[in-house]
């Protein structure tokens, strides 16, 4: 037996509070290779050391019982790899368990340099661990070898169909996942369900079981998991074991040929992969200090994501939602679900007062608009106006707000990558979040990088710029990064830094269309719904919309403030309008879009930006001349926008 004592460097960690595990470690013999046994977070951790370790050092991760069957363990320590354990015992795989394996993976491959993809070995209740720690990690997964697995703790313990069950350990898991006897079925944190993200990354899976498990039965585990990720596209196996005795009620059994075990982990993880680090594109602002304090310390917490169909759709805001109320367990969260297809930041702009901090005051924001503005044409000069007002409006409200501006991937921007050239929009995103110490995520460059380094492909893989699970899965993970970074500490008493235009739409709102006066040919449908049954989005039917649909039909809006425009439902019969602004020249304007040929288009319009402060007057009129594609001369508009 022999200890270790650390490195200067390391006992300053420590001192520091950085350090995960304590000062002393002891090496102890185990089937001739050195495993160092130690504390981590106060739990028990050991990492068996082979003689020569394969280059990359490869490493396989018990999830519970780490001392059964150890014949495979051993084949590969021989051959190079290292063989990790936590004790989490008792914990289910829960979300308890899954924070100290974040800080154990962490720990591992920043401080001991294993590899960054692990091979996680599940044996019974390990397979609880395994698939709840895989889901949340597809990316630094290799393969999943699982003994027995419990997939279904309402099958073991619950003892809820063919299995006897165990009462006790039952209790426990219903305390812990804080459910009752009533709503455990309805659980969705179980190996079984939730698997398309880790089926998109195509992680090979091989289940070992005996056929006559009466403990943890394969008809309610294995057979239904392997059915559902193999539907969804990922790779898996099952080798029933049948020689040799079926102890335990057929839950143990002989692990016949172990050594082809060792090559399915071994061709898995060999040569190691050095995937880009997802930390090189991210800038954590100062302010996310706060936050944290502020869920810990108050226990209350409110998170709000601004944004388009990305944000919208179900993925990544589910997931950071998720990683939150696991890592502040004690919190009580609002989150605010503030997604809309189709709208980028100068819509984002002038609803966030209704949409955002009508709801509450966000101590988090998740803002996106990278990929709408570029598909809306919006400016250069619009996106900063926009942004910059968001912006102004959260610190106005929350001094100690964290912003996250987020530059999501499209094939456009892929392509002015290819070309040499940074886009325009992330750019624009970045410029901003320097600006105001805000944190900056650039998806959008790491997408294109990580598809050049071959990674991955955008056709198979991610797909769309909605994204497949595949991709919902890059941006949380990068997200999490960022979450999981050492924040930065904002200087107490610091103020808003000058605006970077002086037009920015820092007190952009919503004016109902109940304000227009002189209506002539217009009149307020208090809850439209398209008539043609086409497309419309979430917000924008069976709402009070301003309409005109004849020659000539034209209304007035008197309002006070620096700015004017319009929310129009731009559909298939949209018109073109001729507008004036305290009766200066007119202009004219083709309501008519690309995607109006199906869909009443919510499309933002301002049409002066850079008014003097005051009382102005807006008038609009139909002109007789529309878009040939058109079929019709329909102006609705769902809301007026005011920069008050």
């Amino acid at each position: 037996m022999k200890f270790r004592v650390l490195s200067a460097w390391a006992l300053c960690c420590l001192l520091s509070g950085s350090l995960t595990s304590i000062a002393q470690e002891k090496t102890v013999n185990w089937k001739g290779f050195e495993k160092v046994q130690f504390r981590f977070q106060g739990r028990d951790a050991f990492c068996v050391k082979p003689a020569r370790a394969l280059p990359g050092n490869p490493w396989v991760w018990r999830a519970h019982f780490p001392d059964w069957h150890t014949e495979m363990d051993s084949i590969l320590v021989a051959r190079g790899f290292h063989v990790a354990y936590v004790n989490t015992n008792n914990l289910f795989g829960l979300p308890q368990a899954m924070q100290v394996w974040d800080a154990f993976y962490d720990h591992l491959v920043g401080e001991r340099k294993l590899a960054p993809k692990v091979a996680l070995e599940g044996v019974s209740r390990g397979g609880l661990y395994v698939y709840g720690w895989a889901k949340r990690n597809p990316g630094k997964v290799s393969c999943i070898y699982a003994e027995a697995p419990v997939c279904n703790p309402n099958s073991w313990p619950g003892g809820k169909g063919a299995g006897k069950g165990a009462p006790e350990e039952w209790a426990k898991w219903l305390q812990l996942a804080g459910q009752t006897e009533a709503t455990a079925a309805g659980y969705e944190d179980i190996p079984l369900k939730g698997l398309a993200g880790l089926a998109a990354f195509k992680v090979p899976v091989l289940h070992v079981i005996g056929l006559r498990d009466s403990i943890v039965p394969p008809e309610e585990n294995t057979f239904p998991l392997v059915k559902e990720y193999t539907r969804l596209g990922g790779p898996a196996a099952v080798f029933p074991m049948t020689r040799g005795p079926q102890n335990l009620q057929g839950h143990h059994f002989y692990i016949e040929h172990p050594e082809r075990l060792a090559d399915f982990i071994y061709s898995n993880s060999v040569p190691v992969q050095q995937p880009l680090q997802s930390s090189a594109y991210v800038k954590a602002g100062a302010s996310l200090a706060a936050a944290f304090r502020k869920f810990e310390e108050t226990k209350k917490g409110t998170v709000a994501f601004l944004g388009g169909s990305i944000t919208h759709n179900k993925g990544w805001r589910n997931k950071v939602a998720q990683y939150l109320q696991e890592r502040f367990p004690g919190t009580t969260f609002q989150f605010i679900a503030a997604g809309i297809p189709s709208l980028g930041s100068t819509p984002h702009a002038f609803r966030f007062n209704r949409d955002v901090l009508a709801q509450g005051k966000p101590d988090i924001l998740f803002l996106e608009a990278a990929v709408n503005d570029r598909t809306n044409g919006f400016s250069e000069k619009e996106q900063v106006r926009a942004l910059e007002g968001i912006l102004r409006q959260l610190y106005q409200q929350n001094a100690n707000a964290a912003a996250v501006l987020m530059a999501f991937a499209d094939p456009d921007k892929q392509g002015d990558y290819a070309a040499g050239k940074e886009p325009v929009e992330v750019a624009v995103h970045q410029k901003l979040a320097e600006h105001y110490g805000a944190s900056f995520i650039n998806l959008s460059r790491e997408v294109y990088d990580r598809m050049q380094a071959g990674e991955f492909s955008w056709e198979y893989d991610f797909k769309d710029l909605h994204p497949s699970p595949f991709g919902q899965e890059i941006y949380f993970q990068t997200m999490k990064t960022l979450l999981q970074l050492p924040p930065a500490t904002k200087p107490a008493g610091a103020k808003l830094p000058q605006k970077l235009d002086a037009h920015a739409y820092d007190k952009g709102r919503y004016h109902a269309v109940t304000e227009a006066v002189r209506l002539k040919g217009f009149k307020v449908v208090d809850n439209w719904q398209p008539a043609d049954k086409k497309g419309t989005r979430p917000g924008f039917v069976n709402v009070p919309v301003l309409e005109g649909e004849t020659t000539g039909a034209s209304f007035e809006l008197p309002f006070q403030g620096r700015a004017v425009g319009l929310a129009v439902l731009a559909g298939p019969d949209a018109a073109t309008i001729r507008y004036q602004v305290d009766g200066k020249a007119a202009k004219t304007i083709d309501l008519y879009t690309q995607w109006s040929k199906g869909l009443h288009l919510p499309w933002y319009l301002v049409l002066d930006g850079e008014l003097k402060p005051g009382r102005h007057t807006l008038r609009v009129e139909i002109l007789p001349q529309g878009n040939s594609e058109s079929k019709g001369n329909a102006c609705r508009i769902a809301h007026f926008l005011v920069n008050e």
